[in-house]
């Protein structure tokens, strides 16, 4: 169905339905492929203006095109956007599941009538006989597959009703198809040709290179502290941030609004029209932040968004890069930020557990990759890139990552590339990455004992440095084009002609230093405002202060303030009871109890020192926000048995009773005088709580030694409930 039109009246369609004067990189080429009847595959960055491509032809050709999309949300959101430069509603129509019966109706309607040029439709939605006789009966001018990614094993967010597309294309019409993604490393690209049977289809493959996107990698360090500072700094300019887990969403966007941050959660568990009005409302600038889970952040389509911020590091580079892509579609600048620490990994690896074996070696490499990209001190554009297989110099990277801006301490390596590439060949080029850090660094694991590679010559050549570093040196190594990672065999390592060479004359190798992310999550040490550390002195000071509070009252020390609530008063110096009600474990009540010779020192230590303290946010605890809390409150108030409570809200016993604790060590007085006289005597407790108002600490196991085990653990929690409710609130 070829359908030649001269450039100039190309470019004038381009105004007339869309209001551009130009295009954008290859899409007048990759449109003009398309309207010529022929395959087309294209390899185009988030934000490079992909759906112009499908969109513009169907609007020239004659006939309805069929666009193969994998989320409601972006059929939605495209659709709304086609609409938007028509003067019809019926030009654009999306068919899926969140359609009643009379809109499916109407769609078909609109489509016989010849009025759709562009039909949306889901995956699943194709699979099914009515829809394929549906359409079979209608003039279809091509088929367009974005995300098209989706159709490779080796792709990050494989979907195998993608692999069907191209029978049930064939059982509807012989038209052209275009292909086309944000991601695909060369091996992805050709599986998805592969299966589409468009082995002949013309490529058309722009840089990967978004130069006005900055990448930066933390430790995961006093998270939310650090987004709820970047967001006040980064006032009125829109951002997503994403996190693993629904739950982890709605956390971060329920605390986000108590600190005053406009902000809505958007994930699959919210039903269709919450995602859709949340959606809307940031399309809309009525909210400035959407906080999303990684899978359903594929509907959020808005041109000038400052930043994107991964609070839990994606599964792949590919979900990264997409996801960060979102950022600075208009061309301005676009910040992105991810926060790292192993943990999340090991989260990932968990969620690989139980599939087939075949994709969970695949999800492993592509953790693997993910987890070099993040501790690498390599030019993170140039990764990216060099993934992609694309070549970059960092020179032309210009401070716009983490690595280049702060580039860490080299050294030569010569030496440690050449024992790596020399173990490579030893080995017999047949390993992964693990192995040779175990191997070179003289570790005997289960797999080096098997295959008896400690026995070989090469085995703890380089002893002297850990795994770690050994990482480090393959990571640079494939960077640098001396080995390459065998997708075929789930990434075991060969060499290049480049390590060939390298071995045949060795010669010099600059090595970055790596970064430490060891000390994340839940360090002591965490960074103010201004990069100091914790205050040791003020801490000090705290501790006496306490000792002298607790003495006056007649309590243990431990009851007036714990010392994370000590610690966190040295980072953040709060001067009045509002400021410590934002302290770790403040609430109201253990404020004004005994808040007040506190702020009071913290005041004069912050005059004396001249302390420029970190107000530009203050993170508000999210304990007496919590609807869930409250109700927790509102039953212990009706007396209702803790044992029903954990049962209505779906949790252990052994549950409910962290929460509870969670509770009073916050500062909220809880009555459970009516429980505790049921289970326990008068007497017995009464001799925990002697024992508590004695004590050091509050510590369990060594109230239960104290006791010679005559009280359970859990009888001695509940009173502990009961004791700093009484005392500490």
């Amino acid at each position: 169905m070829s359908f030649i039109t001269p450039t100039y009246q190309l470019k004038d369609a381009l105004k007339n339905y869309f209001g551009y004067d130009q295009f954008k990189g290859a899409q007048q080429q990759i449109i003009e492929n398309v309207l010529a009847g022929r395959n087309t595959f294209v390899l185009m960055p988030t934000g490079g203006g992909k759906s112009l491509c499908y969109q513009l032809p169907s609007l020239m050709l004659p006939g309805t095109s069929i666009i193969v999309s994998p989320l409601i949300a972006l059929m939605k959101n495209q659709v709304d956007a086609v609409r938007g430069f028509s003067q019809t509603g019926q030009v654009a129509h999306f068919l899926n599941s969140s359609l009643s019966k009379a809109e499916i109706a109407q769609v078909k309607t609109d489509v016989l009538s010849g009025q759709t040029k562009m039909l949306y439709v889901a995956p699943e939605s194709l699979t099914k006989k009515e829809n394929i006789d549906f359409l079979a009966a209608v003039p279809i001018s091509f088929f367009a597959i974005d995300e098209a990614h989706c159709i490779s094993e080796w792709g990050h967010d494989f979907r195998p009703e993608y692999r069907r597309l191209r029978e049930i294309f064939e059982k509807i019409s012989s038209v052209p198809i275009i292909a086309l993604t944000a991601t695909a490393t060369p091996k992805v690209q050709h599986d998805i040709q592969k299966n589409l049977n468009m082995l002949d289809a013309d490529v058309f493959k722009s840089s990967f290179n978004r130069d006005n996107l900055y990448y930066e990698i933390r430790p995961k360090r006093e998270v939310e502290k650090q987004i709820i500072r970047y967001i006040k700094q980064h006032e009125g300019q829109s951002g997503i941030i994403y996190c693993l887990s629904r739950k982890k969403v709605e956390e971060i966007a329920e605390l986000l609004q108590v600190n005053g941050i406009n902000a809505l959660p958007y994930h699959a568990g919210l039903d269709a029209s919450s995602r859709a009005r949340h959606q809307d409302a940031f399309l809309m600038e009525e909210v400035e932040v959407i906080v999303a889970t990684i899978a359903f952040g594929m509907g959020i389509d808005k041109p000038d968004v400052r930043y994107v911020i991964h609070h839990d590091i994606p599964k792949s580079i590919e979900s990264y890069y997409q996801e960060t892509g979102r950022a600075g579609r208009d061309g301005g600048i676009g910040e992105c930020i991810a926060f790292y620490s192993y943990k999340d990994i090991e989260k990932l690896e968990k969620f690989l557990q139980g599939k087939a074996l075949t994709e969970q070696e695949i999800g492993r490499q592509l953790l693997h990759e993910i987890v070099s990209y993040a501790e690498t001190s390599v030019c993170r554009r140039k990764f990216i890139l060099h993934y992609f297989g694309e070549e970059f110099s960092h020179e032309s990277c210009h401070e716009k990552c983490d690595n280049c801006k702060r580039p860490q301490e080299r050294m030569e390596g010569g030496q440690y590339l050449n024992n790596l590439l020399q173990a490579v060949v030893q080995l017999e080029q047949t390993q992964k990455s693990k192995h040779y850090c175990a191997f070179l660094s003289g570790h005997v694991n289960a797999d080096i004992k098997a295959y008896k590679h400690d026995q070989l010559p090469l085995f703890a050549v380089g002893k002297n440095y850990d795994e770690h570093f050994w990482n480090a040196v393959i990571r640079q190594a494939v960077v640098g084009g001396y080995l390459y990672k065998d997708v075929e065999t789930f990434g075991t390592l060969k060499l290049t002609s480049k390590g060939n060479d390298f071995l045949a004359a060795p010669n010099s190798f600059m090595l970055f230093k790596q970064h430490d992310f060891s000390n994340t999550d839940d360090d002591d040490i965490i960074l103010n405002q201004k990069g100091a550390a914790f205050d040791e002195v003020l801490y000090a000071q705290l501790l006496e202060l306490r000792r002298k509070v607790a003495k006056q009252a007649g309590v243990p020390p431990f009851v007036v303030f714990q010392e994370p609530s000590l610690r966190d008063m040295c980072l953040q110096y709060p001067i009045d009871l509002q400021e410590l009600t934002s302290i770790q474990g403040v609430g109201a009540g253990k404020a004004q109890r005994y808040g007040t010779p506190f702020i009071e020192h913290i005041s004069a230590h912050v005059e004396a020192n001249q302390i420029e303290r970190p107000q530009d946010y203050v993170v508000k605890s999210l304990i007496n926000k919590s609807g869930a809390k409250v109700q927790l409150i509102q039953n212990i108030d009706r007396k209702l048995p803790l044992e029903d409570i954990a049962k209505s809200q779906g949790k252990s016993f052994d549950a409910l009773l962290e929460e509870l604790e969670t509770v009073v060590n916050s500062g909220t007085k809880l009555n459970i005088d009516y429980y505790l006289k049921e289970v326990m005597d008068n007497d017995n407790q009464e001799e925990i709580i002697d024992y508590f108002m004695g004590a050091e600490s509050d510590d369990l196991i060594t109230a239960y030694h104290e006791f010679d085990g005559l009280y359970t653990e859990e009888e001695l929690r509940l009173v502990r409930i009961k004791f700093l409710s009484v005392y500490a609130n």
